[in-house]
Parts: structure tokens; C-alpha cells; sequence
């Protein structure tokens, strides 16, 4: 259930723009992103760290967006999100004795320090990338096409095709971990 609203914003997005075009899905998302965050602040008194900082992307860049009728600036907003994350992730590796993979997964997963630092730099790696591709895909992919088609194929990007690499990326990292994971027995 946490899964499917932590995408809550990025569902109403889709709907919003296969309906209404890329102003309205922008609007929609910032309104979504608020109401994601206030929800969960009234529930519990706190706050995600990754859904304050797609909260503030998405009201900066995807303001922007509705601001300047543009929207270069809401394509732009996955690969900010994303750079931000690995800059995270990365930087963890350097300050503090444990990465930020291994304080978000360490009390479940029991795992020497080698290998918590290969995933965390995987997964630095892979927000880079990511970012990489959204940009790729926003703003080189068929520049031959015309504009509403390639913003067409952005959407379906960042949907499916970003989801499903994160998604694909998790499962090979937790196949790749696996075989390191200890049990609480074979530690003393």
C-alpha cells in the first residue's frame, strides 16, 4: 500500500495529462505532491525525505512550467530528482560511518561494510543514469517528430520506462545482495 501512494502523484500525473495535456498533469502533480506530504505529515508528525524533495522540485520546476507555459521545466524535474538522490547517496559514502542504503536498509538486512558501500554507490550510479536517460529522452530523443509526440513519449517514459528500470534495478541489486545477507545466527 505505501508503495502504490508514495506513486500517487506520478498515477494522477499520467491521468492528468492523457486527459487534460502536460499544464493540467503539471498542476495536478504539485497539488498531488502537497497533498502526499500534508497526509503523511497529519498521520504521523513527520516527513519523507524523498517526498519533500520531489515536493520541492516539482513546485519550482513544475511552477515554472505553469508560470512560463513551458514545458521544458517539468521535463527537466525526474532528472533533478534524481541527480539530487545520488548526489545523497554518493555523498553518504563520505560523511558519517554508514551510507545512506545501509541506514535506510541496515536494521533489516545484516550485511558486511564492502558490500553495503557497492550498493550504495550502485545506486548512486543508477540515479545518475537515470537522469541521464530523462534527459535523453526529453529533449534528444527523435528530434525529427513533432513537439506533442515526443512529450507524448516523455510521459510514457517517465512513467513506465523509469518506473520499470527502478523497479528491474531493485530486484537484480536485492538477487546481487542475497547471497551476502546474514542472519542474526551465523553473527555470533
Amino acid at each position: 500500500m505505501k508503495m502504490l501512494f508514495d506513486f500517487f502523484p506520478l498515477i494522477l500525473f499520467f491521468g492528468a495529462y492523457k486527459f487534460y495535456g502536460i499544464y493540467a498533469a503539471t498542476a495536478v502533480a504539485i497539488a498531488a505532491s502537497v497533498g502526499q506530504v500534508l497526509w503523511v505529515w497529519v498521520r504521523t508528525r513527520k516527513t519523507e525525505t524523498t517526498h519533500l524533495v520531489t515536493l520541492f522540485v516539482i513546485v519550482i520546476f513544475g511552477g515554472m512550467t505553469l508560470v512560463f507555459r513551458d514545458d521544458t521545466f517539468i521535463k527537466w524535474k525526474p532528472s533533478i530528482v534524481n541527480w539530487i538522490f545520488a548526489v545523497f547517496v554518493i555523498g553518504s559514502h563520505f560523511i558519517g560511518n554508514k551510507t545512506v542504503i545501509e541506514r535506510l536498509l541496515g536494521t533489516k538486512l545484516s550485511m558486511p561494510g564492502a558490500i553495503w558501500t557497492k550498493v550504495n554507490f550502485s545506486w548512486g550510479i543508477f540515479f545518475l543514469i537515470s537522469g541521464l536517460l530523462n534527459m535523453y529522452v526529453a529533449f534528444y530523443y527523435r528530434p525529427e517528430l513533432p513537439e506533442a509526440v515526443r512529450t507524448d513519449f516523455w510521459v510514457n517514459f517517465k512513467v513506465f520506462g523509469l518506473l520499470g528500470l527502478t523497479l528491474a534495478f531493485s530486484v537484480i541489486q536485492m538477487m546481487l545482495i542475497a547471497k551476502h545477507i546474514t542472519t542474526k545466527d551465523s553473527e555470533d
